[in-house]
């Protein structure tokens, strides 16, 4: 039996094109599941392999569908092989096991090769949004738009946080560490030591 399994991280993103693609496939079964990649202790995909049986294959889009974290990929992947269960990765043709069945210890290195790609994937993407994050904030500071995190306790707040800011500075002048004071208003502490800095108070012990 062919099972299709497709998988987006999120209730408002879209199955449509993994489900054509498992469908185009030839799929007999398809398994969705909105949820995150982290693990596998996904209720859908759960339900699915308790139903999977020798001589099954399983079909994914890629392999961001079947998991993100790497080790509990290579793990579940072993254990795909172990039960003779073939593995498809749509957007990866060589990631297709039916093809070494005749091959000795393909299987083994068919696994690294995932392994392989899985983390250059995964490093790639952080990568990606680290370099976007960066060319996003100097293109805002070019144009005057950037200015950083909106900071919530100052001179000029209002209600709550007017209140809060007040007694950040008066304990401040009574010469409190910013561990009592972080105890006494539960405003994390890197938020006091800029207020401190804002306001030039002189050092003094903050443990």
């Amino acid at each position: 039996m062919i099972f299709g399994y497709a998988r987006v991280s999120s209730k408002d993103q879209n199955l449509d094109r993994q489900l054509k693609e498992l469908e185009s496939f030839g799929c007999d079964k398809i398994y969705t599941e909105k949820q995150s990649g982290k693990d596998f202790d996904r209720p859908f995909y759960q339900e699915m392999r308790s139903k999977m049986r020798f001589g099954d294959v399983l079909v994914v889009h890629d392999l961001s569908r079947f998991g993100r974290n790497k080790e509990d990929i290579r793990n579940e992947w072993k254990m795909l092989i172990e039960e003779e269960i073939d593995i498809v990765v749509l957007n990866m043709p060589i990631l297709d096991t039916r093809k070494y069945k005749e091959l000795e210890g393909m299987g083994q290195l068919v696994s690294d090769i995932v392994l392989t790609l899985l983390s250059w994937m995964v490093e790639e993407e952080r990568t990606r949004i680290r370099t976007a994050q960066r060319e996003g904030i100097e293109i805002a500071k070019k144009q005057g738009k950037f200015r950083g995190g909106v900071k919530r306790y100052h001179a000029g707040a209002t209600g709550k946080d007017k209140v809060i800011y007040h007694r950040i500075v008066q304990l401040l002048r009574e010469g409190k560490s910013v561990m009592d004071i972080h105890r006494d208003v539960d405003v994390a502490r890197n938020t006091i030591y800029s207020i401190k800095k804002d306001l030039n108070f002189a050092s003094s012990d903050e443990v």
